[in-house]
């Protein structure tokens, strides 16, 4: 708890208003929430890749932004890190009552449909009233899809099986070559929009996380390139000699 406080402490002498870090005290909010998304973004890279030491870093990074917020909302008088740690502390209690009380649950899966429930409450209780309200537009777009696809779910609003969700996928893809063979660049977008939201629910329907998907592709496709690109070095000839079917002749060897 000792390194707690140092950290509290070398937070507040950063935004000392006199003999503070310049950088630090021009900083809001707003300015300082793009590095929290990064920092969180760069904690999921170091899981991805398996490095433990890395990994103890970020979360340090992504402390830090805690209390960079948390200090700020404090020279506002609004809260300070005290709150933030009472308040989830709170939140982990209300939502275990299986382990902090006396209710009782057998599986994952039952705990997953009681902390919804509780999360669902908890919603309706701070005012809102649409099903997909509190659903944070800060979310990935890919991640918000299936985030939205799952609260419309609850209430029936879905697919019985992945059915529904392939053709509707095989329909927007037809809609997409429609406005593709058109002028109306507006139209594309949105096109293609409907179409990698249709994918979301196709990917939620088979129990597969979009995002993640995503991220694996992508990095498949990175391993995958870089193997192009050392054989076109091995060979000694520019990249722009190669043509369309020698490169894909050394994917499918980088493939295989």
């Amino acid at each position: 708890m000792d390194d707690i406080y140092k950290l509290l402490e070398i937070m507040a002498a950063l935004r000392d208003p006199l003999r503070g870090c310049p950088w630090d005290r021009a900083q809001d909010f707003r300015s300082i929430a793009p590095y929290t998304i990064e920092e969180a973004y760069e904690v999921a890279d170091a899981i991805d890749r398996g490095d433990l030491g890395a990994l103890r870093e970020e979360l340090g990074d992504l402390l830090l932004q805690v209390v960079f917020h948390a200090q700020m909302a404090s020279e506002q008088g609004a809260f300070d890190f005290a709150d933030v740690v009472a308040g989830i502390n709170a939140k982990l209690r209300r939502r275990h009552p299986h382990v902090f009380g006396a209710e009782q649950v057998a599986t994952a899966g039952e705990q997953s449909l009681a902390w919804e429930a509780q999360k669902a409450e908890e919603r309706a209780a701070a005012g809102a009233t649409g099903t997909l309200d509190g659903v944070s537009q800060a979310l990935p777009a890919l991640r918000r899809a299936c985030k939205l696809g799952q609260r419309a779910a609850r209430v029936g609003f879905d697919w019985p099986d992945a059915g529904g969700p392939r053709q509707k996928l095989l329909e927007e893809l037809a809609e997409v070559d429609a406005a593709a063979a058109g002028e109306d660049r507006a139209r594309l977008a949105e096109e293609v929009g409907d179409l990698l939201f249709a994918a979301a629910n196709l990917a939620r329907k088979l129990g597969v996380e979009p995002e993640e998907a995503l991220r694996q592709a992508n990095r498949k496709f990175s391993r995958r390139f870089a193997a192009v690109e050392q054989s076109v070095r091995a060979s000694g000839r520019p990249f722009a000699d190669f043509s369309l079917q020698e490169l894909d002749a050394l994917w499918e060897l980088a493939k295989g």
